[in-house]
């Protein structure tokens, strides 16, 4: 049976790009290539709103993207601070500390954002910081984190603001240089329309000189950006052999994104998004996050007193072919996770699912 997928990622990738991955191989010195990655360059800049120079997709899922970034600015023994809401944000905690890094932690309670003043508070403890992280949409909660003001504090104590912007690159406004942000990151695999395995990235002037004036080197040499960035700037320098058929699709995804618009591409996110919200409500579901907070990509929602967990998300997976999302860390089988992202954000995606729940939930045919 053909997978539905309505998880938190991966989503379904058009037929479109899929296809496109048949194209025959290139090496990875073939000119051919580098015209499809600057391609990708111009298409990623466009959805990360920037003018970075240093803007490229990284080998890997999403974590690529989070090890990079952090692990490239940090040394030991500097000060981070990490805003975390949630399962994801707890993981910057934990690759932070694994690079050496003197870590604290801002927390807000599941299903809530961060506030600002929390923020300053953990700032007013140190004189310096090295750089604050957070995620923009937790892919755990399905809170947006608004990052204006988060950025604008870091700035103001002279840190790097990182921002993760995994479950929201492609499917709600993502603005580096507006809002400051230093280093973000993402996947393909979600709102972007592509499949698992490269990490979208970008740099501001102001990351790329912390990290060409390090004392020493990235304890990655895989994930080390400046030799990452020898690879896709003028120098063509080899570091590894590329996922040529990866960039086939992410190239006709962004191509698809650009046809779309992207304003159209986000208010289809959030009529989707509505939509379902709508129909959740009517079959007597309730949400873990306020509607303020809500990120049209990813809805969390309290399974309903009697209903097990497993044996409904099996039921809806086995029977009706579509997937959805269990509950992480504390809210493991507590929770459904709904993702409508990229080419899964589809009203007819939406009418499937809220069939096949209510046929499950109260026995409807």
């Amino acid at each position: 049976m053909t997978r539905l997928l309505l998880g938190p990622g991966p989503s379904m990738v058009s037929p479109r790009a899929l296809a496109s991955m048949s194209q025959p191989l290139l090496g990875y010195l073939d000119p051919q290539l580098f015209e499809i990655l600057k391609k990708v360059q111009q298409g990623l800049r466009q959805l990360f709103q920037t003018q970075n120079e240093v803007t490229l997709a990284l080998p890997g899922t999403g974590m690529s993207g989070m090890e990079c970034a952090l692990g490239n600015l940090i040394e030991p023994g500097d000060p981070v601070l990490i805003g975390a809401i949630g399962f994801f944000g707890e993981r910057m905690v934990e690759i932070a500390r694994r690079y050496g890094a003197d870590v604290h932690v801002a927390r807000a309670e599941w299903g809530k954002p961060l506030q600002p003043e929390q923020i300053q508070a953990a700032l007013d403890q140190k004189d310096r910081w090295k750089l604050v992280a957070c995620v923009h949409a937790e892919t755990s909660t399905g809170v947006v984190q608004p990052i204006s003001e988060i950025a604008h504090l870091a700035k103001s104590c002279g840190a790097l603001f990182v921002m993760d912007a995994v479950t929201s690159l492609g499917g709600l406004p993502v603005k580096v240089d507006e809002w400051g942000v230093d280093v973000c990151y993402s996947a393909t695999q979600k709102c972007v329309g592509a499949p698992p395995g490269l990490a979208p990235i970008t740099l501001s002037e102001s990351a790329w000189q912390a990290i060409a004036n390090r004392s020493h080197p990235n304890r990655s040499w895989y994930l080390d950006i400046r030799l990452l960035w020898d690879y896709w700037n003028e120098k063509r320098i080899y570091h590894h052999t590329t996922p040529v058929s990866l960039f086939y699709a992410l190239q006709e995804a962004l191509k698809m994104i650009e046809e779309e618009g992207i304003e159209q591409r986000f208010e289809r996110h959030r009529q989707v998004a509505s939509k379902f919200y709508q129909g959740a409500s009517a079959l007597g579901l309730s949400f873990c996050v306020e509607p303020e907070h809500r990120a049209p990509t990813l809805t969390s929602l309290h399974i309903p007193e009697g209903v097990e967990d497993a044996p409904f998300r099996s039921r809806l997976l086995n029977e009706f072919g579509i997937e959805i999302g269990g509950g992480l860390g504390d809210w493991k089988g507590k929770v459904w996770r709904i993702g409508l992202m990229g080419h899964s954000c589809q009203t007819d995606h939406v009418k499937k699912l809220l069939q096949a729940m209510e046929t499950i939930l109260h026995g409807n045919h």
